[in-house]
């Protein structure tokens, strides 16, 4: 033992130290960890968004009527036109979303109409993207009614390209087509050819929409389905990869990847955006029984439940889907772009009673388990576009 008045120099170091790092842990802890606020101005995350994640929830029973019916809207095209089709059911009407902590407020037609007056909206994608374009129409179609002025834009009379206006609010609204979002090549334009490869351009983005959207207010992205094809990968010109090729019936996803983030540079860098992307999450097929060319059939009448979801059999893949797009989103939030996600992945894994299926015109042998019956879930997507712009409205007025 040390004797009183004789205790070593070093004695006291040590517990010192242990009161400094007592003291200077939290600072430091915040000091390392970034902000929750790092990207305020281009994540649309809000106090409330970060109380309640709308995209977590089930889907319960909703005895009201749908917004809208076959009968009332004309936009809905005659493949996704379930009931008019001769769908006998109708169960899969009265079902509406509910997430875990709160509530997601309907769809009010005159508070988006308020919201997006004198403004622009373009859908830029695939054929999911007007699926939820034609839902929108329905749904504002209760309000004012949209008058179709494609003609004023283009001399081709397709589904591809069209513009709507709603004269009472001055608001404009169009489908670009780009299924891949990059530029490509196809041996069948129409996409009729499904097993001969496509090429991809996977470092130049497509002009069919990075040509139009410099005006615009907001942009909704939503693609996927494609990128399930022979796909054949180009960069600076030259073949760099390729998709079930060479005798090999495996995803890459190489070109999925790549294709976001080409299509998210080109946005940062269109001189003049000034507008709101929204990214809207892969949503995925039900073929059950055989793929959509071998039989497959989506003929349940109710949704999975949240037990029942193990059963899904593409899961890994839609997973991996999610995953990228999370991903590159979040890389374009980074790097300066407003950016919104419309997470309709876990929603729409449940609702395999949703589709067409053999309820559409055409070919009966090939079943729908990719597309949406209108009306029906699709409308859910509608309702978490108007809550995000709302939240965006809110942070840009909080920022004046």
């Amino acid at each position: 033992m040390y004797a009183s008045g004789n205790i070593p120099k070093g004695a006291f170091l040590l517990p010192l130290t242990l009161f400094l790092i007592v003291l200077l842990l939290p600072l430091l802890r915040n000091f390392m960890q970034p902000s929750s606020n790092t990207y305020a101005t281009t994540n649309l995350e809000t106090n409330q968004t970060k109380k309640c994640n709308i995209f977590s929830g089930d889907w319960v029973p909703y005895p009201q009527q749908p917004y809208y019916s076959n009968q009332t809207c004309p936009f809905i095209l005659d493949q996704l036109n379930c009931i008019k089709n001769g769908r006998p059911d109708r169960d899969f009407l009265k079902l509406r979303w509910k997430p875990h902590e709160c509530e997601l407020p309907p769809f009010d037609a005159t508070q988006f109409l308020e919201l997006v007056r004198g403004k622009s909206i373009a859908f830029v994608g695939d054929s999911m993207g007007r699926n939820q374009l034609e839902s929108l129409l329905c749904l504002i179609n209760t309000v004012a009614h949209p008058e179709d002025i494609t003609a004023k834009h283009t001399s081709y009379d397709d589904i591809f390209f069209r513009w709507w206006f709603v004269a009472d609010y001055n608001f404009t609204v169009t489908t670009l087509w780009s299924p891949f979002l990059v530029k490509f090549n196809d041996s069948d334009p129409s996409g009729r050819a499904y097993y001969s490869a496509t090429k991809l351009y996977l470092d130049e983005a497509d002009e069919a929409w990075s040509s139009k959207i410099k005006n615009f207010d907001y942009v909704v992205f939503s693609t996927g389905q494609w990128f399930f094809r022979p796909l054949t990968f180009y960069e600076k010109g030259q073949v760099v990869g390729c998709q079930k090729c060479q005798n090999s019936t495996e995803l890459n996803y190489y070109g999925y990847k790549k294709a976001f983030q080409t299509a998210f540079r080109t946005l940062r860098n269109v001189e003049g955006f000034k507008g709101v992307a929204f990214l809207v999450s892969h949503s995925p097929e039900h073929f059950e029984n055989g793929a959509w060319n071998e039989g497959g059939s989506c003929n349940r009448t109710k949704p999975f439940s949240l037990e029942e979801r193990g059963v899904y059999e593409s899961g890994d893949i839609v997973k991996a889907l999610h995953e990228i797009q999370v991903e590159e989103l979040n890389a374009a939030r980074e790097k300066g772009l407003r950016f919104g996600l419309i997470d309709v992945t876990d929603a729409m894994v449940m609702r395999a009673d949703g589709h067409p299926s053999k309820f559409k015109p055409g070919n009966k042998k090939v079943n729908d388990c990719v597309h949406w019956c209108l009306p029906g879930a699709v409308d859910t997507w509608n309702e978490f576009l108007l809550y995000l712009m709302k939240l965006e409205g809110e942070k840009r007025n909080n920022m004046l």
